[in-house]
């Protein structure tokens, strides 16, 4: 088991740096076009970037913070439960989780096989919409798999640590 949380980790860590590296562009991009605005020579599709830099940001920084338990966690009637009680509310929602993540990222998959088929691209620079879908999809899959480490962490009594 404790091969596969490592694995996840890892993964998990490496998709990150994906979602670092567009966070840095987005910041960049937009200090630059800002830059630019003032000698009136801004930077055509900084817009279109950005969208598909926020999305990518969003969506392959999810596992790890999901991984580190870095997201907003209310547990406050949570923690007035039971140790019984509190796991598995916690099991539960990990695996409401995993229902959802696989339904989102399937679903993702499918949007951007139909976006692939149908050629949909950007208007001003023309980049395809697709990749960004396939790549948010696969993430989701990614988050499911942290959900199932959780789970493992749940059922061996270290997730409330």
């Amino acid at each position: 088991m404790q091969v596969f949380l490592n694995l996840t980790r890892q993964m998990s860590r490496s998709i990150n740096v994906v979602a670092g590296v567009a966070m840095t562009f987005i910041m960049l991009i937009t200090v630059l076009d800002v830059i630019l605005r003032w000698f009136r020579m801004p930077i055509t599709g900084t817009y279109e970037l950005v969208a598909f830099s926020g999305a990518v940001v969003v969506g392959f920084a999810l596992p790890l913070t999901s991984f580190m338990r870095g997201h907003i966690y209310v547990d406050f009637l949570i923690m007035k439960l039971p140790l019984r009680a509190r796991t598995f509310c916690n099991g539960l929602t990990r695996c409401l989780g995993i229902i959802l993540f696989c339904l989102i990222g399937w679903n993702l998959f499918k949007v951007g096989m139909s976006l692939q088929k149908s050629g949909e691209v950007s208007m001003t620079l023309k980049l395809p919409f697709y990749p960004v879908a396939y790549g948010v999809a696969f993430c989701c899959f990614i988050q499911c798999l942290v959900l199932v480490a959780d789970l493992i962490k749940i059922s061996q009594g270290v997730y409330d640590e």
